[in-house]
Parts: C-alpha cells; sequence; structure tokens
C-alpha cells in the first residue's frame, strides 16, 4: 500500500473546464507532512511510515508523551499523526523527519479521500433516512414525521438488527472513492479535486492513491 498524504478541507470553488463547463472542486492544503516513525515487521508486526501534519505553534498543547515522541524523531510537534501501510521494499525511500510534498499526485490521478463527516446530531427518520412520512390527511394525528411499526410481537419477537431508526446523524468516518485530481498547486501545497470530500471545513483529510482504478 502506498504511502498518501494527511490534508486539510479548506472549501469548495468551481473551475471552468475546456469546454466551458463548470467542474466543482474540494480545495485540500495536502501537505507538507514529516514522517515521524518508521515500524517495522521484525520491531512492530508490521511495516508502516508515521506521518505528521500541520505543526503545533505551542509547545504547551503537546502532553509530554507525544513531546518526547517527537523529540525522539527530531521533528515539530505536530498536530495530526497518521500511519500508512507500506511494502518492506519502500522503507529506504523514506527516512524519518524526511517531508512528504504535495507532488506525491498529478492530475488526472484517482484518488480515496478520508474525514469525519459533519455532525447533524439527533435526527429522525425522516432527515436520516429519507423516510416520506405518513399522509397528513384527516385521522392522521401526532404521527406526521414518525418511523412506523418497528417490528411484530410473536414473530420475531423483537428487532431486527440494523433496522433504521433515529439516531446519532453524522460524526463518522467517511470515504469517497475514485475522486480525480484537476489541478496540484506545489508552490502553496494545495490539491483541487474534482467534487466533495467528507467534513467541514479545516477539518482533516486523508487522501490515497484510488484502489479501484489505476
Amino acid at each position: 500500500m502506498a504511502v498518501g498524504l494527511i490534508g486539510k478541507k479548506l472549501g469548495m470553488t468551481q473551475i471552468f473546464g475546456e469546454n466551458g463547463n463548470a467542474i466543482p472542486i474540494t480545495v485540500v492544503q495536502a501537505g507538507p507532512c514529516v514522517v515521524v516513525q518508521k515500524k517495522t515487521t521484525e520491531k512492530d508486526g508490521y511495516d508502516s511510515l508515521q506521518v505528521g501534519f500541520d505543526e503545533v505553534k505551542k509547545a504547551k498543547l503537546v502532553n509530554k508523551p507525544r513531546a518526547g515522541h517527537f523529540k525522539k524523531a527530531n521533528v515539530a510537534p505536530q498536530a495530526k499523526l497518521m500511519e500508512f501501510r507500506i511494502d518492506p521494499d519502500e522503507q529506504d525511500d523514506y527516512e524519518v523527519g524526511a517531508e512528504i510534498l504535495v507532488d506525491l499526485f498529478e492530475p488526472g490521478d484517482f484518488v480515496d479521500v478520508s474525514g469525519v463527516s459533519i455532525g447533524k446530531g439527533f435526527a429522525g427518520v425522516m432527515k436520516r433516512h429519507g423516510f416520506h412520512g405518513t399522509p397528513a390527511g384527516h385521522g392522521t394525528h401526532e404521527s406526521f414525521r414518525h418511523g412506523g411499526s418497528i417490528g411484530a410481537n410473536m414473530t420475531p419477537a423483537h428487532v431486527l438488527k440494523g433496522k433504521k431508526m433515529a439516531g446519532q446523524m453524522g460524526a463518522k468516518n467517511v470515504t469517497v472513492q475514485s475522486l480525480k485530481v484537476v489541478e496540484v498547486r506545489g508552490d502553496m501545497n494545495l490539491v483541487m479535486i474534482e467534487g466533495a470530500v467528507p467534513g467541514p471545513r479545516n477539518g482533516y483529510v486523508v487522501i490515497k492513491k484510488a484502489v479501484k482504478k489505476p
């Protein structure tokens, strides 16, 4: 599995293609990421790179265990840490303290973007699952937005697992696959990705090469 980048979602805008058609894009500040630790099968049981992003400006905001971890690697404290599985023969391509830059991706590449979706709080079945609701005709009382029956009495005598009901909406790890990289600006560490990616503005996202497209 190839290494990826940690980034920060800046927002959405649009650009115009060669035919004049509007292309919605998400602007992500991706990197520079710094290699904080290299893990190997011999020592840790698997091969990976621990990568940090978004340097912490105030040292007092970093707790002592994490501060010691960064000091050992001789890198500045980072706000976000992420591990990327990597093939053993690729370990030598990266050293602790090295930077991984946005030029890891090129226009035309397809990527998978992961992030935490925007939290919507406790939501009903109409907002959360798209239920139509009860017809608001004569005789309908106080059940316009209710979920309706949730199960039978004797058979199966319980609510089936996975039943769509009201509950917490959003604030979950979400991955959107096979998004196209439209533009890369190395001087500003920006990646323009076609379409929407999970999370709010200034939320952290992880960008990896698409697993379903070469």
